[in-house]
């Protein structure tokens, strides 16, 4: 069990007082959750654990004995269970309609997501959705249209480009659009491409940081990586995937404390228990899941080789967030077992998957369980800090403080798209 400080525990006690001042009980909606253990995503637990909730806030949360309930609040036992922030995914691609959209969104809540940034293959007619708060979703956020070479074949959203000159035209035109993020390709996709080069991307990324905008790259080799941090890039949107990492790789990181690594694990290449997500599938997207679950030794050397990478990059300290690639709802639960099984330990892999996703994302309010912070957590059936699989033994979810209509969501399930881009 981990401890507030005392001064902790008077902030706490103090601001949820404060809050409940404001109007009586009886004319807001506020709810007390208790009897759980706490998982507040930054590192710590709290044994049975009270949380406060004033409309779509936490007021107060921390041990029962140091929390206030107001009079006339709703009470609600959460014991046995375990209470976690929900989850960020840092790295997906989204559908490219408002309706398809708002289910991609709507089926995160479902699987405990509360925020989402889609990765460099949005057209900007759905960028102004990042502002709306859409009932029972998840957040939105884009990197617009992604920059790479020409690669025939492929989508054509990206900006394709052959020149610096160009490379710094997109990022004006990103700016201009206030994306979240620029996302760039460095990969020629098995030699069937030219990729970026380092004239090039070297001039998107001075262009990015002139604006104020970071920049997100996705590569595929070692090299490539070690040319995009001398070049400045922010974050890797995916692990270094053709050989295993060298000691001067690691010592770049440890240079560059920002730097974000968002590791998007690949399938691991071996049988796996998919019947938890049955429920929430039809039986025909179910029975495809089933018929490519096999085990494939080619898929698992790769998968050894971005393991062993992430597991030097943890121990190292670099900043580490969830991603998932594609539009898989319930990814965030398969990699972050494969975190786990990469090294990372429980505690680790859920820091990465909340705080620090959050962080990354730039929102304030969601991905640790903290006063003053949106009330947006997953109420879980067993520990996960005992074997990650758990978070998938989801309870109920609370978003924004109203639950999930889990249920509704299924009975509405039409299919997902997955991709890799």
């Amino acid at each position: 069990m981990h401890r507030m400080n005392l001064a902790a525990v008077a902030a706490v006690i103090t601001l949820g007082f404060l809050s409940g001042c404001a109007l009586p009980v009886s004319e807001r909606s506020v709810t007390a959750y208790e009897g759980a253990r706490l998982i507040v995503g930054d590192g710590r637990v709290i044994e049975n654990a009270t949380v406060v909730v004033d409309g779509s806030k936490i007021a107060q949360v921390g041990g029962a004995a140091n929390v206030r309930v107001p009079a006339g609040a709703t009470r609600v036992s959460l014991a046995g269970k375990t209470v976690m922030p929900m989850i960020v995914d840092t790295h997906v691609h989204l559908s490219e309609t408002r309706e398809a959209l708002i289910r991609d969104l709507r089926m995160r809540a479902y699987y405990g997501v509360s925020a989402a940034l889609s990765m460099g293959t949005d057209g900007y007619g759905l960028l102004d959705m990042r502002s709306e708060e859409i009932a029972g979703a998840a957040r939105f956020r884009s990197a617009g249209r992604g920059i790479t070479m020409p690669e025939s074949g492929r989508t054509t959203v990206p900006y394709w480009i052959t020149t610096a000159a160009e490379g710094r035209k997109a990022v004006e035109e990103l700016a201009a659009r206030k994306v979240d993020i620029v996302k760039i390709w460095v990969d020629d996709r098995d030699g069937k491409y030219k990729k970026l080069t380092p004239e090039m991307y070297g001039a998107i990324i001075d262009e990015a940081h002139k604006r104020g905008l970071r920049v997100t790259a996705h590569i595929f080799n070692l090299e490539d990586a070690k040319g995009l941090i001398r070049a400045g890039v922010d974050v890797f949107a995916h692990g270094i995937r053709d050989k295993d990492i060298d000691d001067e790789l690691v010592a770049m990181f440890k240079q560059r404390p920002n730097l974000v690594l968002t590791p998007n694990l690949p399938d691991r290449g071996v049988k796996a228990d998919l019947s938890w997500l049955r429920a929430g599938l039809p039986p025909e997207e179910f029975a495809k899941l089933e018929k490519a679950n096999t085990d494939r030794p080619k898929a698992q050397a790769l998968f050894g080789i971005q393991a062993r990478n992430l597991a030097k990059l943890n121990a190292a300290g670099a900043r580490i967030t969830l991603g998932t690639d594609g539009n898989r709802p319930w990814g965030p639960h398969e990699e972050m077992l494969d975190m786990v099984l990469a090294g990372m330990t429980p505690m680790q892999v859920i820091v990465a998957a909340t705080r620090n996703s959050a962080e990354f994302l730039r929102i304030d309010d969601t991905g640790t369980l903290q006063a003053g912070k949106s009330a947006d957590f997953i109420v879980l059936d067993a520990n996960p800090l005992d074997d990650i699989t758990n978070t998938r033994r989801i309870a109920a979810v609370y978003l924004r403080g109203s639950q999930v209509d889990r249920a509704a969501l299924r009975s509405k399930w039409t299919g997902a798209r997955s991709t890799e881009n």
